[in-house]
């Protein structure tokens, strides 16, 4: 549409310019890395030329004498040399060698006037300088290990062939090179070429493609998704995160996706039905999930006894959302199919419009032959829905002003006046009036059913669905320095707080400790209900535990104990400084990204940090060279709220906050450093491995 008038041929013509700028970008880095390439191979070339001027004329000598001293015990020897077949020159050379070696192997080589380095020194050396590139490219060199030999029959390459392995390396970087100018049709060569076309690029430009152009295959290609008790580089949880964040959308989504990561890594699924004393072992690793959105794990040590200390973290994987009424049906308006909503904590504010939302959460299923009821999980893989807003032509400022209720009804869809009336498709699929699914909009059930496979729609018994960003969360900014995305708050904690705990030291005998992380549900609605953190569900869980390694069963003085010995990271976001507000920040209090994770103070008592439990926490950061920030709000705003004072008056427990600095706090998809989950993991890691030694230095 017109408006002032501008037309949008001047963004098409920006669009242009800017595409040949891209353009002239790709070319000009393809050319900087095929001049690095080449410069590679004159690099390679000189070392061969030297290596050869050695090898050649130190083997020619030593060679021709050895063959003269072997013929005097051996006669015939340099005859069966010159003229025998590949089988009598391979076990001459074999006879040769062994004098070769004792003569040659740890002595110094003259040549020129000038003093080498023994051979084995030398075979040695060729993996390290120039040859170590070579002997770790993917290809020709795969699979070759050079070791020093026993003999000259276990020497793998002869002289001439290094050489072969020289030239043929050289050959095939040189037809990479051809075959890229071809592909390009003589002209520049674009990084598009580089990274799809020729798979066989992938370990040449593995580097020059992370930090360009496809960071997440590069970081795929590094083996991110084994599992396992490896710590890795922060950066290198960028991807793995982001990830995390696109296919676990809801509460349920990222519950479900902890419980099978910590199967894969060995841990057993407990029942809080049950009881668990004769399941917990020393040395053992379990979980359990309350109502699907609320998840503990934990390790127990080989030396652990009831009474011992738990070193626990606690994060909260709910965000803002906008969920699902009870009945969502709503009557056609102006032809637009429309849903009825309710925001969850402060969704549905400004940042909602004009997205593209997507929805999930969890189905409940009757199994008709067996009357069986299962949860499913669910999400479309497209947006559903969209809140739009008011153009600015009608004069009705869009910032604020908007009623959630009457004027923040996503549209689903159109109607579609040829299908039949809302009433028959009730009494035809959806059992009639009464049923679930008749309280729902009918294109909606069509879709999830579909989803899900379920051909009887009646089978539906209820649901619990939510919206949610569709856009993925990507790793962002001119050297990857930022991760975009949806409902960061916390679940970056929760996440880290997992994979420190999977990546923290194997449990050993020496080992007394317990080592815990709780994810909590309703953390931004008050914790209030039975899967929040205000609930028995960490105190319960943590008294079972005790009872179980108790010879005398459930006693209060352990439990006091365990209380009293333990220690508890509140891990939750909070708020990074954003350059354009620096005067909303306290002086000397505004953590910054890719730092480090942020203590959080609060004079009022809204956070659990003392002087004591900052103390503990900068004790174990240096311990595992973690770096920590510090963040107050200022006297004139409002404090936010954690798990931490819950749990920590509940137990007893010293405690802290601590959590990862993010910018756009409660907007629907915020900032964080991409370094700052995998700092998250390393010093939750450090935490799970030091907290005992650096409890011990307290009183």
């Amino acid at each position: 549409m017109v408006r002032n008038g501008q037309n949008s041929l001047r963004g098409s013509v920006s669009t242009l310019s800017l595409r040949t700028r891209v353009e002239d970008d790709n070319e000009r880095a393809a050319r900087e890395r095929i001049s690095e390439l080449e410069s590679q191979l004159a690099a390679v070339q000189r070392e061969l030329a030297a290596h050869n001027a050695i090898t050649n004329d130190m083997l020619s000598t030593d060679i021709a004498s050895t063959i003269q001293g072997t013929e005097a015990r051996t006669p015939g020897v340099s005859t069966i040399f010159r003229r025998g077949d590949g089988a009598d020159r391979t076990r001459t050379l074999s006879r040769l060698g062994d004098d070769l070696l004792a003569t040659h192997m740890e002595s110094p080589m003259s040549t020129a006037g000038q003093t080498a380095l023994p051979l084995s020194s030398q075979l040695k050396s060729m993996g390290s300088g120039p040859y170590q590139s070579i002997l770790n490219e993917d290809e020709p060199m795969r699979g070759h290990q050079y070791t020093q030999p026993a003999s000259m029959s276990d020497l793998p390459i002869r002289a001439e062939t290094m050489e072969e392995t020289m030239r043929r390396y050289q050959r095939s970087a040189e037809q990479r090179l051809q075959r890229l100018r071809r592909q390009s049709g003589g002209g520049p060569i674009t990084l598009e070429d580089t990274f799809q076309k020729d798979p066989e690029f992938k370990s040449l430009f593995e580097k020059f493609n992370e930090s360009r152009k496809n960071a997440r295959q590069s970081l795929i290609s590094s083996g991110l998704k084994l599992e396992g008790s490896t710590l890795k580089s922060p950066e290198a949880y960028c991807q793995p995160f982001c990830d995390f964040l696109t296919e676990n959308p809801t509460v349920f989504h990222a519950v479900d996706y902890f419980g099978t990561k910590l199967e894969k890594a060995g841990f057993k699924k407990l029942s809080e039905r049950k009881a668990w004393t004769e399941d917990l072992k020393l040395g053992g690793k379990y979980y359990v999930t309350r109502n699907g959105s609320s998840l503990i794990a934990f390790t127990v040590g080989g030396g652990y006894s009831s009474g011992n200390g738990i070193a626990m973290v606690a994060g909260h994987v709910d965000a803002l959302t906008a969920r699902l009424k009870p009945v969502s049906n709503k009557k056609t308006s102006a032809g637009y199919v429309q849903l009825g909503v309710a925001p969850y904590a402060g969704a549905l504010n400004t940042t909602w419009w004009d997205r593209d939302l997507g929805i999930g959460g969890r189905v409940l299923v009757k199994d008709p032959d067996t009357g069986k009821i299962t949860t499913k999980l669910v999400k479309l893989g497209w947006p559903i829905a969209k809140i739009p807003t008011l153009a600015p032509h009608f004069g009705v400022g869009m910032l604020g002003t908007n009623n959630a209720e009457t004027e923040a009804v996503p549209i689903i869809g159109l109607d579609d006046s040829t299908s039949s009336s809302t009433e028959e498709f009730q009494n035809q699929t959806l059992g009639g009036v009464g049923s679930f699914a008749a309280t729902q909009p009918p294109k909606l059930v069509r879709a999830i059913a579909g989803e899900l496979s379920i051909q009887d729609y009646s089978s539906i018994v209820n649901w619990e669905l939510e919206l949610y960003d569709i856009q993925p969360a990507q790793c962002g900014g001119l050297e990857k320095e930022f991760i975009f995305g949806g409902r960061i708050d916390d679940k970056i904690c929760s996440w880290a707080a997992i994979e420190g705990l999977l990546a923290a030291a194997p449990t050993s005998e020496s080992d007394g400790l317990v080592k815990l992380v709780g994810v909590f549900d309703d953390e931004e609605i008050g914790s209030q209900l039975r899967q929040g953190a205000k609930s028995n569900f960490l105190p319960g869980t943590v008294e079972r535990i005790t009872e179980a390694f108790s010879k005398s069963g459930s006693s209060a003085n352990i439990l006091s104990r365990t209380y009293a010995n333990s220690f508890l990271i509140s891990a939750d976001v909070t708020h990074a400084v954003n350059p354009n507000f620096l005067g909303r920040y306290l002086e000397n209090h505004a953590p910054r990204l890719n730092v480090g994770m942020a203590i959080a103070a609060d004079s009022n008592g809204h956070m659990t940090t003392d002087s004591v439990s900052t103390a503990l926490l900068t004790r174990v950061a240096e311990k595992s060279g973690n770096k920590l920030q510090i963040f107050q709000i200022r006297n004139d705003s409002r404090s936010g709220g954690t798990v931490g004072p819950m749990l920590s008056s509940a137990m007893g427990v010293r405690a802290i906050d601590a959590g990862i600095a993010q910018l756009s706090m409660h907007s629907i998809r915020a900032t964080v450093g991409s370094s700052d989950p995998g700092l998250g993991v390393k010093l939750f890691k450090g935490y799970f491995d030091h907290f005992e030694s650096v409890d011990a230095e307290f009183e």
